[in-house]
């Protein structure tokens, strides 16, 4: 194991990361909330703890190996997550304990959205745009980011690129990875920008546009207030919301290709795209005919607008709430939070398992069943018209088989901290598919579990925002052989 190259690159980011403290500064001064001194202090703790690491090593130049990459990305998650706290842990108007703090910035940072705060609608400015910006940050991914803006990762760059980012395919989008996640961060925040433009126009002031804007397209799910979407209770809003959850739900090698070729039916073209749309269309199809069956809603357009509403966001593990859907009759939040399981698409900012892998698993069940009717038939799985390969599908096997005995663990665990059956099934599907909102005790936030149930939810968004495997090989006996 290589370590120097390890601590000079994490020193090189944390240096980079200690520049998003300043937009928080800058918004403290706009509205004069006396939380400066936070976010001072956060900056120079950050940048001289990147410059002390980095500085004893900066004239290594060892590449990266696969075991560095991966090593680099789970620790910088985690120091990233660390480093976050501050701001929260130095503010007088929070007064949170160190495992309030350090839930909070992984909820942010891993995209989860699931939070200890309450009165959301009383607290700094600042602090409010730091959340958001910290779901920001996380939803493409630091690292991404990093390998954009520093030439000087560009050998290597790609071990930490294929560490960090989701889903079965990681191809380079242009010749070279730099060019591939300067493409993606420019699409990234093209639509971060027409959503915050949306939302002020559809009623938000331009502190909660620009902040909704974040979260929503990094399918992260922080609010400013605490009815989330539904403290504007304003159909324009919801409706720019889906559009943007939606969107980011969606792969994002996927949207440069349309840009690319200058063509919208090569949404079309894409198997991934089309089970995705059919996933969210037929649940929000079920639920609101529920709601309405039900008696739940009156009228059939207000059943369909908080169905389609929910289903979006909770399927897409955005986690933004237009109603309290934990007070709907009790099949639909299950409903709901099963949906999560899927998730979004692969490269998307989203969560779950990704609808590419549960449409591998249906073919391949498809496969076993038409193979005990006809054995001696070769039967290939395809993916948009291509054969899947088979280490692909072993691929596919073996990550489903490390979530559903993560899962199992992680249940486990938060039984043993107290929480009764309902709170510890949703609260692990909430964390570990990073949704955010549970049900029973975390319906409305956290902050009443126990800190040993937060540490374990903790390390349950890192497993899901890093898909299992990057965070699981560093427990193997072999990683770490020299």
């Amino acid at each position: 194991m290589q370590f120097s190259i390890v601590f000079k690159t994490i020193g090189l980011l944390l240096m980079v990361f200690s520049l998003t403290q300043l937009p928080p500064l800058l918004v403290d001064f706009i509205y004069q909330q006396k939380e400066a001194q936070s976010f001072i202090t956060a900056f120079l703790l950050t940048l001289f703890s990147g410059f002390i690491l980095w500085v004893p090593f900066r004239n290594t130049k060892k590449d990266f190996r696969i075991r560095e990459g991966v090593l680099v990305v789970v620790s910088f998650w985690f120091v990233l997550s660390l480093f976050a706290t501050i701001p929260f842990l130095l503010s007088e108007s929070l007064r949170m304990s160190f495992s309030d703090a350090f839930f909070e910035s992984m909820s942010g940072l891993t995209t989860t959205g699931a939070t200890v705060l309450a009165g959301l609608d009383d607290l700094p400015k600042a602090i409010l745009y730091y959340r958001q910006q910290l779901q920001w940050l996380g939803g493409m991914g630091i690292i991404v980011l990093a390998v954009a803006i520093l030439p000087m990762l560009g050998v290597g760059g790609m071990e930490l690129y294929h560490a960090e980012s989701s889903g079965i395919s990681k191809e380079r989008l242009t010749p070279k990875l730099t060019q591939t996640a300067k493409a993606l961060w420019k699409i990234y925040i093209s639509f971060t920008i027409i959503c915050a433009l949306g939302y002020y126009l559809a009623g938000m002031d331009a502190f909660d546009a620009i902040g909704h804007s974040y979260s929503t397209v990094a399918i992260g799910g922080f609010s400013t207030h605490d009815a989330s979407i539904g403290y504007f209770d304003s159909g324009a809003i919801e409706s720019v919301a889906i559009i943007f959850m939606f969107l980011a739900g969606i792969n994002f090698s996927l949207h440069f290709f349309v840009w690319q070729k200058k063509n919208a039916f090569t949404y079309s073209q894409d198997s991934e795209f089309k089970t995705y749309l059919f996933i969210l269309l037929s649940t929000a199809v079920v639920v609101g005919v529920y709601l309405f069956d039900s008696g739940y809603y009156p009228s059939i357009s207000e059943s369909a607008r908080q169905a389609l509403f929910q289903t979006v966001s909770i399927a897409t593990t955005t986690g933004f709430a237009s109603t309290d859907y934990s007070q709907w009759p009790f099949i639909l939040p299950m409903l709901l939070i099963f949906a999560s399981f899927i998730g979004a698409c692969a490269g998307s900012t989203g969560g779950g398992i990704k609808v590419v892998r549960v449409l591998l698993m249906f073919k391949l069940a498809m496969k076993e069943i038409k193979k005990f009717i006809h054995p001696n038939a070769h039967i290939s799985i395809k993916l948009n018209q291509r054969s899947v390969a088979e280490k692909t599908l072993i691929s596919v096997w073996g990550f489903f088989s490390l979530y559903v005995i993560a899962f199992i663990i992680i249940l486990i665990a938060l039984m043993f901290t107290g929480l009764d059956q309902i709170t510890a099934f949703s609260a692990t599907a909430a964390s570990i598919n990073n949704l955010g909102p549970g049900l029973g005790d975390v319906a409305a936030n956290y902050g009443s579990i126990s800190d040993s149930a937060k540490w374990i939810l903790s390390f349950s968004m890192l497993l899901g925002r890093l898909e299992i495997l990057t965070l699981m090989v560093l427990l193997h006996k072999a990683f770490w052989r020299f």
